[in-house]
């Protein structure tokens, strides 16, 4: 979004600022098949609108708990004005919204662009147009100043609640409940603490949850009294700002050339390319930890004369949040699209959705580790029919510095309708990232089907 500031405007007046939204208008008869569907062919429309920056904040950062990013833009008050006269003729406007391309970010983008005539800051996007990628191209134009942050509800309250004992975190449940709790155990400055974690915790439940207002409003009044009892300020850091922000990260584009090697196949060169976005083992500065979201990742081999498609995943996307003293968290992956498996005589295409739920445990800019009980649907060469499955995936990544991480994965699922009851396959990685847009990558596999295979494969990535 766009945020308009008055000629006066300070850190403190700033959520009373206007904000400048592109958005789709789906249909809320849709379910998420359809809506996936329409958004991707531009079957909705999508206008601009006006509203308070507050309201975008809260729906954001409070409602959603998504991190944000302010680049103050470097336009003059008559490039501004420009803007704003061009957005004016624009209020009565509809586009067709394609979620891959034609979306909020080059929207806003082509918005802007009327500030100059020299500017171009939409021809480089003809697949698809991504916030970081867009946010890229305005740095590129010397546009941004440094950015500010801005953390979410659920990142200050999991970092306020990282700097409380266990015994700390006890008293602030008990507070949060309505009880009280016996504050001769702490000190003052401690106390403060607590009241300022329960308060914080109750209120992120409270729209979190959608817990009733006519409970939780007096508990919330209460302990802002508690706390207002303590002349002393806060003992509470704030989360700290990242070190990298997300237009700083590598290409969310990525084309790859590798050599790979098998037991049963032998020797193949490989040529990949992913439209978008980010794996879990690509480098993590710019980017959520422990999160993938990869769309239409196409690999294909060539040797003796013989190309041969290895796998398309149309989506490959996971959520590895892990525990912590304040949330219970789920993960889940999803995928689907074709790759091959080890047949009798020749490697089998199997086209597949699979999707699974589970745990995490770890820190995810550390060492991180994952467990998900899976279900999926087999088709293709690999069964006769639609075979269902239903299995287990972990697995292990140990970002041991910002330039390597390693990881140990493995899947095994239990097939029905197949001739082979059982698949299982494995894999050991080791990412180096040589820089933000290049990164080499080693991998032993080894897969079961109707026979056990094993090998090893060596690439090179090269992110745009």
């Amino acid at each position: 979004m766009l945020r308009i500031d008055a000629k006066d405007q300070t850190r403190h007046k700033e959520l009373v600022a206007f904000a400048v939204n592109f958005a789709a208008e789906p249909d809320e008869n849709d379910n998420a098949a359809l809506y996936a569907l329409k958004g991707l062919i531009g079957k909705y429309p999508g206008n601009f609108s006006l509203m308070p920056y507050y309201r975008k904040v809260r729906e954001y950062s409070d409602i959603e708990s998504r991190d944000i990013w302010e680049y103050p833009l470097s336009f003059s008050e008559s490039e501004v004005e420009r803007i704003l006269w061009h957005l004016w003729e624009m209020q009565s406007a509809t586009f067709d919204y394609y979620f891959a391309d034609e979306n909020c970010s080059y929207q806003l983008l082509a918005l802007l662009q009327l500030a100059r005539d020299d500017l171009d800051l939409t021809s480089s996007f003809n697949f698809h147009a991504i916030p970081s990628d867009t946010v890229a191209v305005l740095n590129e134009q010397g546009l941004l100043q440094a950015p500010d942050y801005r953390p979410a509800f659920g990142t200050k309250l999991h970092h306020y609640a990282k700097q409380l004992t266990p015994q700390e975190l006890a008293a602030a449940k008990q507070l949060m409940a309505g009880a009280e709790f016996d504050n001769s155990q702490f000190t003052a400055q401690r106390s403060v603490a607590i009241y300022e974690v329960a308060y914080e915790w109750l209120n992120f439940n409270f729209y979190d949850q959608g817990l009733n207002r006519d409970d939780i409003a007096p508990r919330l009044t209460k302990l802002l009294r508690k706390r207002s009892q303590y002349k002393i300020a806060s003992p509470l850091t704030k989360p700290p700002k990242p070190t990298v922000s997300p237009e700083q990260g590598h290409g969310s584009a990525r084309v790859a050339l590798a050599r790979s090697d098998s037991k049963n196949y032998g020797q193949t060169t490989e040529l990949a390319y992913r439209l978008a976005y980010h794996d879990l083992l690509d480098s993590s500065a710019g980017f959520i930890p422990g999160a993938q979201i990869s769309f239409l990742d196409i690999n294909a081999s060539y040797t003796d004369e013989h190309l041969q498609l290895e796998h398309l995943y149309l989506i490959d996307a996971m959520s590895l949040a892990p525990d912590n003293q304040v949330f219970n968290t789920w993960s889940w992956n999803i995928r689907l699209g074709f790759d091959r498996t080890a047949g009798n005589t020749k490697q089998v295409g199997r086209s597949f959705v699979e999707g699974g739920y589970g745990k995490s445990i770890g820190d995810p800019n550390s060492l991180h580790a994952y467990l998900l009980g899976t279900i999926g649907l087999n088709g293709g060469d690999f069964s006769t029919g639609i075979s269902p499955a239903a299995g287990v995936e972990g697995g292990v990544i140990w970002q041991l510095n910002p330039a390597h991480k390693f990881a140990a994965s493995g899947q095994y699922q239990w097939l029905a309708n197949n001739q082979q009851a059982q698949r299982s396959q494995a894999k050991l990685s080791w990412h180096w990232s040589l820089e933000k847009d290049l990164a080499l990558r080693t991998e032993f596999n080894y897969s079961r089907w109707q026979q056990a295979d094993h090998g090893a494969k060596l690439a090179l990535y090269y992110y745009f």
